[in-house]
């Protein structure tokens, strides 16, 4: 009888953009089912941080060009499983949404790859008034038209000890003053090991996941406002939150191209829907997850934007253990 544990060992699941945020909680994940791990960006370099959560000759970084078919075809060949987690805010976004993507999906079909997983975004649409959410939708479409049975995951914004998002809101929060934009705006946060959980299942288990679309929210839909109020209260601020009108937020997008400007154009009209899971949309139940509040785990990393820090955390624990 075939030891499964044995048969993992022997496929390698392809993560395309591993190194990143996201990525090396997938990573993570797929580390733990003792799979062999192909993890594949511009700078392998950037992914060594990866080496020892791994076990001997479970890791490989490659380096790889998503623009050079050749490149691509050398990252996902003999793969059992491909995960494309590639996605950018500035630059070509056609060529990295939509393009790459669909390419990236047409060699994991010619090679025999079993799974595809591609992680895309909420209001992903070709019709989007954002390039960010049209190529993201063109980049479903040409995932679908090359691999039928590929899962396609479309988290809300993601929260992690090093996103770019709570850590950022959080500094903010220093100020005496909070200004937000679209602050009606509701999002439904995701905790990102909750997504990563959901990712890695996926590209494991493609007869139950394959060609499904899940979007993957938080138990929870706040508010800009809302969610800029509880990061300040997790980083221990409180400072006085100004709403600001929309049309501020749309002039200030107009200077986006401006370095240091708060937010581009596109931003800006990517903000002009909520970022929730649509009614009807499976989700993180599909996976038997239950999701974590933000409340739960941000101030474990948020605790550093505090008055002395971790440190001041620290003594009044001890403070607390002594009473």
């Amino acid at each position: 009888m075939t030891d499964p544990a044995s048969d993992w060992r022997n496929r390698i699941i392809t993560v395309l953009g591993g190194g990143g945020f996201i990525g090396r909680y997938v990573c993570e994940q797929l580390f733990h089912s003792g799979v062999r791990l192909r993890v594949a960006q511009r700078n392998p370099r950037k992914a060594w941080f990866l080496q020892p959560l791994a076990a001997v000759g479970q890791l490989d970084l490659v380096p790889i060009d998503m623009n050079k078919p050749g490149s691509l075809e050398r990252a996902i060949d003999g793969a059992w499983g491909v995960v494309n987690l590639v996605g950018a805010f500035s630059g070509n976004l056609q060529q990295v949404h939509a393009d790459s993507a669909g390419r990236a999906a047409e060699l994991a079909a010619r090679t025999g790859a079993e799974s595809f997983v591609h992680v895309s975004a909420i209001n992903a649409d070709p019709d989007s008034p954002s390039v960010y959410g049209s190529t993201k939708g063109r980049g479903e479409q040409a995932v679908r038209a090359a691999f039928p049975n590929a899962t396609i995951v479309r988290p809300s914004l993601v929260f992690g000890p090093e996103d770019q998002l709570t850590n950022r809101f959080a500094n903010m929060a220093r100020l005496p003053i909070l200004p937000v934009l679209a602050p009606t705006r509701r999002f439904q946060p995701v905790y990102v090991r909750d997504l990563a959980e959901a990712i890695a299942e996926a590209a494991q288990d493609p007869e139950e996941h394959g060609g499904e679309t899940y979007e993957i929210g938080g138990p929870e839909v706040m508010t800009m406002h809302e969610l800029n109020a509880r990061i300040a209260e997790a980083a221990g601020h409180s400072p006085g939150i100004v709403d600001l009108p929309d049309f501020v937020g749309a002039a200030m997008s107009k200077l986006g191209f401006l370095p240091g400007a708060p937010l581009t154009r596109d931003q800006w009209l990517m903000l002009a829907n909520d970022n929730v899971v649509h009614d009807g949309m499976p989700g993180l139940e599909a996976f038997g997850i239950t999701p974590t509040p933000l409340d739960v785990v941000a101030p474990d990393w948020l605790d550093r934007f505090q008055p002395g820090g971790r440190f001041q955390r620290n003594h009044r624990r001890s403070q607390a253990s002594a009473g």
